[in-house]
């Protein structure tokens, strides 16, 4: 089996033209997985929200879920690791 580790996205242009982002004001909304999961690449893993808008990272994989990096009210920035998956 075969890890695969989610990392926070590039933030589009748009969100650093806002200020939200740039300032380090983006946090875990909601977490929408959780250990042991079985999840689908596009398959929503958690809502972050910017203060000015919530948006919802999808999965680049699918997989299980065998560990989860990040909590609900946390801070995150570009490249942070999100989850962990083992290739099924």
């Amino acid at each position: 089996m075969r890890a695969n580790f989610i990392r926070m996205p590039k933030y589009p242009e748009c969100w650093e033209s806002c200020g939200s982002c740039a300032s380090g004001n983006v946090f875990i909304l909601e977490l929408l997985v959780k250990i042991d999961d079985l999840i689908e690449r596009d398959d929503n893993i958690l809502t972050l929200e910017t203060g000015k808008v919530a948006l919802d990272i999808p999965s680049p994989y699918a997989g299980r879920v065998v560990a989860i990096h990040v909590t609900e009210g946390d801070t995150v920035d570009e490249e942070a690791l999100l989850v962990t998956l083992e290739s099924i």
